[in-house]
């Protein structure tokens, strides 16, 4: 692929989603937030894959990075939806 193409594609995908995630109303973060966390965990292992088929080691230490970046995004996005869910529960417990 075409590096203009790949630049094209990931800031179109840029775009898209910075609009589709400035729409969605305030209560329907959490779900939102749950399913970008599943969408993160298949990330993750797709760059494990593709870390395990690296030849080089040029390929490897970007295969590396993009699990040490995947996995932190997975993380943070789990605790971040804790603390959501947190925000919901009553004073009362």
């Amino acid at each position: 692929m075409d590096g203009f193409v790949a630049l094209y594609i990931f800031m179109l995908a840029a775009f898209t989603g910075h609009e589709i995630i400035s729409r969605v109303p305030v209560i329907l973060h959490t779900p939102l937030m749950s399913g970008s966390n599943f969408v993160h965990g298949i990330v993750l292992v797709g760059a494990m894959v593709v870390l395990a088929e690296a030849d080089t080691n040029l390929l490897r230490v970007i295969g590396f990075i993009a699990v040490a970046l995947g996995a932190g995004n997975a993380a943070g996005g789990y605790v971040v939806t804790e603390r959501m869910l947190q925000m919901f529960k009553s004073s009362k417990n």
